[in-house]
């Protein structure tokens, strides 16, 4: 998947996150804020890694603000910034 456009999925809201993503041609570069950064904060990037990699996205720099969203929220606002960015 080609990352061609600038997107955000998600809230500020308590147990969300925000993730917006920006083309790159550096690779993929992940910028992580979170209230629980401390105690998740590595779980938090694994994530973002791991889908961006089962959508085939090689290239982007994805922001996260993040105010103590479960797994999935976080899975799933990233996967929707990603394709949003790509269409």
């Amino acid at each position: 998947m080609q990352i061609t456009n600038n997107s955000v999925a998600g809230t500020l809201e308590s147990s969300d996150c925000l993730v917006s993503v920006v083309p790159s041609d550096t690779g993929l570069s992940i910028d992580i804020q979170s209230s629980v950064m401390m105690q998740f904060g590595a779980q938090i990037k694994r994530i973002i890694e791991a889908t961006a990699q089962e959508l085939g996205v090689s290239q982007a720099s994805i922001s996260i603000n993040d105010k103590g969203a479960l797994d999935c929220t976080i899975k799933a606002r990233t996967t929707t910034a990603l394709r949003r960015a790509s269409a």
